[in-house]
């Protein structure tokens, strides 16, 4: 099982600590850490309390594409509400989602910094928003207390985990659809369809079309195929 906790721009060291104690609480060791502001941390090694090998294994980079590169499907926590609709699950049912989705490959649960949360860029990388279900009086989560919930949630659903999928192809990970995504831009906007000045939403459109859709490898090459032709055609036509 390859399931992954990511924690983006988190500013209080302790909450790394408090995270890497909460996983391995649960059973979970894959910890990536997107450009965190202080780490490593004396004080994250103390609130680790005995998963401080967690934090010598964390994974550091400094944005969430890198995080997440190699995974299939991505949930991002949120508790704020969003101008343009995400597909949206609660924590139990996103645990499950996680589980059915890892028998593809690697899949990732994301979690903003501590006062902002995850920005409307960072999912954009993200397949659904994770919601839990909280008091409306008074939701806010402490970080680890959220990655806590999640991650027993996974840890309960995994007996009722789905069989092992069987497909053409692996499902197309994060760092393929971010390719794709960059060479549709360009040749949308060469063909003026896209004006790069006035975007207005289009390419978070356009993402959420293809991450409901979930192309596998072997499609996102024919994507990428079609797009090649265009430009091979307009270089003909130049």
């Amino acid at each position: 099982m390859s399931i992954r906790i990511v924690l983006v721009g988190t500013t209080h060291p302790g909450n790394i600590g408090a995270v890497a104690r909460a996983m391995k609480n649960m059973g979970f060791t894959d910890l990536a850490l997107v450009n965190p502001r202080y780490f490593p941390d004396k004080e994250a090694t103390a609130r680790a309390s005995g998963a401080e090998d967690l934090l010598d294994n964390a994974t550091v980079v400094d944005t969430l594409a890198e995080a997440i590169q190699d995974c299939v499907y991505v949930a991002g926590a949120s508790a704020r509400s969003r101008a343009i609709n995400w597909p949206c699950l609660d924590s139990r049912d996103c645990a499950a989602r996680l589980l059915d989705e890892n028998a593809k490959g690697p899949v990732a649960a994301v979690f903003g910094p501590e006062k902002s949360g995850l920005s409307n860029s960072d999912l954009d990388h993200c397949d659904t928003l994770l919601t839990i279900p909280t008091n409306p009086d008074f939701s806010s989560l402490n970080l680890a207390m959220a990655v806590q919930v999640v991650t027993y949630e996974l840890r309960a659903a995994q007996a009722l985990k789905s069989p092992e999928y069987e497909a053409d192809a692996p499902l197309a990970t994060s760092r393929e659809m971010e390719g794709f995504y960059e060479h549709l831009e360009r040749v949308l906007t060469d063909i003026e369809f896209l004006d790069p000045d006035n975007p207005r939403h289009l390419m978070r459109r356009l993402r959420r079309l293809f991450i409901r859709a979930r192309p596998d490898q072997n499609e996102v090459n024919i994507l990428r195929g079609i797009l090649a032709a265009v430009e091979r055609q307009r270089e003909k036509d130049a």
